[in-house]
Order: C-alpha cells, then structure tokens, then sequence
C-alpha cells in the first residue's frame, strides 16, 4: 500500500511540475532563436514548443525587426532571428529594459531611438523581462 501511495505522489509531482512549466525558462546565455516571417502587415512567428501561432511582434517591434532584416534577401519569407539576454558575438541590436505596462515590457534600443513593447510571451522564454535583450538576423540557409 505505501508502495502505491508513494508512485501515486510521484506520478501527481511530476504532472504537476510539467503544467507549471509552460514555457521554455532559457539561462540568461542562452541564444535561443525565433523565424520570424510576414502577415497581415506586420512581423509574426511560429513556436510550436510553447503552443504559438502567428505571435505578432507589434508596437514598435515590427520597425526594429525590418530595420536588423533589411539586408537580408527576402527577409518577409522567413528569417532566423537570434535573441539573448546577454550579449553574443556578431548581435546587431540592442534592447533595454524600461518598464512594465498591459502584462507586456516596454524596451528602448539606443541605436535607433525607439522604443517597442513585448508582449506577455516574452514570459514563454523567460521566467522574467531581461535588463537587456540582444538580436541578431540571419537568412535561413536550407
């Protein structure tokens, strides 16, 4: 009987511990990397790992997205987006963390003298708003 008990507490620990973790909670230097592509006017994405389906990035985003993909060739079909809390070789932009506003965090690139807001899925990625947010696109290379 405490044989049954104990797997039973095991199994509801273990059930219990993968509801709560639905996003991916990356290290601080991790490069994790998104494929951003276009519609419906404005930059989107895919993540099947954290249940996503044509995120938009809005708010300001969209413009520092064109802005680090412009040279990319066909970029509005898809691109690799790299992205990090700490800075990694070769980043193009950087983010910074100003303030917290509608479940999202508002953050200001001092290279093009903007701000843009990041939605509530930023928290798929991170357990918090990093200070900081570095970037970088790349073309996909299939």
């Amino acid at each position: 009987m405490f044989h049954r008990i104990f797997l039973f507490a095991i199994i509801i620990s273990l059930f219990l511990s993968s509801c709560s973790s639905k996003g991916l909670n990356a290290p601080e230097n991790s490069i994790l990397t998104l494929r951003p592509y276009w519609h419906n006017g404005t930059w989107v994405f895919d993540d099947p790992r954290v249940n996503l389906v044509k995120e938009p990035f809005v708010a300001g985003i969209p413009e520092m997205i064109s802005y680090i993909s412009k040279d990319i060739p066909n970029a509005k079909k898809g691109f690799r987006l790299l992205f990090s809390a700490k800075p990694f070789p070769g980043y193009q932009l950087k983010l910074t963390w100003i303030r917290e506003a509608n479940g999202g965090n508002w953050y200001y690139s001092e290279e093009l003298k903007k701000e843009g807001w990041l939605c509530p899925a930023l928290f798929k990625y991170y357990k918090a708003a990093p200070k900081e947010i570095y970037g970088k696109a790349e073309p996909i290379n299939e």
